[in-house]
């Protein structure tokens, strides 16, 4: 029987191969692969054409390996720096205590009382949508709860006996940071980011299916959707079908792999 440890390598294998290939062949593909041929408009999926093409011509197959990888590179710095925003919060309020822990604390409920999805409307319609615009409004909306959560860490290593018999031994608060601190929330923060990213690529998929992302002619999942809609009812059904599936994919099996990373580091379920 497979172990937790086996699954959990095996899981993060397969979507390094994924994310890897979706990167690379979607950066260095040929922008004639995804383009535009009138002649080949709205053709059922096929050997030649496994996903179909759309009413432009353009075959999905290539567009959906394209629009995965603005996806996933939106998501990774989005979420890269979400996560960092929330270890340097939460530790910061945690430390400092006081009025600080209060701002933050403010700051993360502020945040979390607003819908998300209004919050990242707002956030890229006033930044004026595009990358730019979308990669900062996820990554300004992802941030609070990562942030509880090592708040709440960094306090209870704070109040631990080892901590306190470092502060007897003469140890430095810099020493006890970077020996105590850092190695006990490192594992609650690589699982926070690793459980960000599908959110991340989520979020982005769905401001650019509303029209407030990236152009709605940009090779992007949430385009692809988009244009989808609309010939839905025609009978055109692969064009959000395989789009919509492979995103479904990617996502679960990124949340599979947080929730596995997230039970290894837990001594409770780490012989599983």
């Amino acid at each position: 029987m497979i172990n937790m440890r086996t699954k959990t390598l095996i899981l993060l294998s397969v979507l390094l191969v994924l994310l890897l290939g979706f990167l690379f062949i979607g950066i260095s593909m040929d922008p004639e692969l995804y383009g535009s041929h009138m002649v080949n408009r709205l053709k059922a999926p096929s050997f030649e054409h496994f996903f179909g093409t759309d009413y432009l011509g353009h075959d999905m197959f290539f567009r959906t390996i394209r629009g995965m990888a603005f996806s996933i590179i939106i998501g990774l710095c989005a979420c890269t720096i979400s996560g960092l925003i929330a270890i340097a919060l939460g530790t910061l309020s945690a430390v400092c205590g006081g009025i600080v822990d209060r701002v933050v604390l403010w700051a993360v409920d502020l945040a979390m009382s607003i819908p998300h999805l209004v919050l990242l409307i707002l956030i890229s319609f006033a930044l004026g949508g595009g990358v730019k615009g979308v990669m900062i409004a996820v990554a300004l909306t992802h941030w609070p709860s990562l942030t509880r959560v090592i708040r709440a860490e960094v306090l209870r290593i704070k109040t631990s006996q080892f901590v306190k018999q470092s502060k007897q031994f003469g140890k430095s608060n810099a020493w006890i940071a970077f020996h105590h601190v850092v190695p006990h929330i490192l594992p609650q923060a690589i699982v926070g980011i690793v459980l960000l990213f599908p959110h991340a690529i989520l979020h982005e998929s769905a401001l650019t299916f509303l029209g407030f992302g990236l152009p709605l002619d940009s090779p992007a999942i949430g385009a692809i959707l988009s244009d989808a809609m609309k010939f839905i009812t025609t009978g055109q059904w692969w064009l959000a079908f395989f789009p919509g599936l492979i995103l479904i994919i990617l996502v679960l099996m990124l949340f599979s792999l947080g929730d596995n990373i997230k039970r290894l580091l837990n001594p409770q379920t780490a012989q599983e």
